[in-house]
């Protein structure tokens, strides 16, 4: 019955991205233009009182919130967004756009092997399922993908973005990003983009943003974002998160109620990991709360 109830929430989404989709045309506001001063001011006081506002000021912590309940309206607040980083496992949601892609073009058959190594590659992070679809996609078929304009995932002579360069196995890395020199990349905006426009129907067609929700949703793997908001009901997750040595990483959307909202989180010290989770609550309390009322000052 739960999974039953699960696959309706998934396409229910999936249907209202659509219906989003067409209803502007297919086109939607830019996340660059949805910069909100007032939720900037609310994620910067949340972090100095999480104490954490000394790591993002030394560049080893990138928070970013991104509330997308209306559509037409986006708010935005984000630290050190555009700031590169080695992100792990996830840039493996990169992989995933280019099997989509690859399908809905026709290069790829959706058979029962490739959705289980997608699933599997997103929900629980597996590096051979990873690996075997990155070879299927093609490696610099994806990098091109990325750096398309169509996408716009990854910019060589901006910020750079998402970023995936080598297998998820041994061994060393065929192409490296050009500005950062990493294997695997992302900065929390570029990552952001990719939760936004899947939350849009502006990423792939509706079947197969049906397919990547499925693939994002249900977390295999209950630390960091997922553990901070265990506690909390009625929560729909689609995430991917990363860990390697002292790299920590997480990104999801997340449907709350009658709020959607993306949060993303790249550390770069031991800690990255209690840290974001620390922060999943808080960042979800932004949401539920909505804007501080302006005070009235009367003459």
């Amino acid at each position: 019955m739960r999974t039953m109830i699960h696959k309706i929430a998934i396409l229910f989404l999936a249907i209202v991205c659509t219906q989003l989709a067409l209803a502007s045309g297919e086109t939607h506001p830019l996340l660059s233009d949805a910069a909100d001063e007032q939720l900037q001011t609310e994620l910067e006081d949340m972090v100095r009182k999480q104490g954490l506002w000394r790591y993002v000021q030394r560049g080893e912590l990138s928070i970013l919130l991104a509330i997308v309940t209306d559509p037409e309206h986006p708010r935005l607040a984000e630290l050190n967004g555009h700031q590169m980083m080695y992100a792990a496992s996830l840039p493996k949601i990169a992989i995933l756009l280019g099997a989509a892609v690859a399908i809905e073009e026709g290069r790829l058959i959706l058979d029962d092997k490739l959705h289980d190594e997608l699933v599997n590659m997103i929900r629980y992070s597996c590096n051979p399922c990873a690996t075997r679809v990155l070879e299927l996609v093609g490696r610099e078929n994806l990098i091109e993908l990325l750096q398309s304009p169509e996408y716009d995932f990854y910019d060589p002579n901006g910020e750079g973005g998402l970023w995936v360069g080598k297998d998820y196995a041994s061994g060393t890395a065929y192409h490296r990003d050009p500005l950062k020199n990493l294997s695997h990349g992302a900065t929390a905006f570029q990552v952001a983009r990719f939760y936004y426009r899947l939350n849009s129907g502006t990423l792939v067609s509706p079947e197969y943003t049906e397919l990547m929700l499925e693939a994002l949703s249900k977390p295999g793997i209950q630390h960091k974002f997922v553990k901070g908001l265990q506690g909390l009901k009625g929560l729909l997750f689609f995430r991917k998160s990363g860990t390697w040595k002292d790299y920590h990483s997480d990104s999801a959307l997340i449907r709350h109620g009658d709020q959607t909202y993306i949060i993303v989180g790249l550390a770069h010290n031991r800690n990255g990991g209690k840290w974001l989770t620390q922060l999943a609550g808080p960042l979800n309390d932004l949401v539920v709360a909505g804007p501080t009322p302006k005070k009235v000052v009367l003459n």
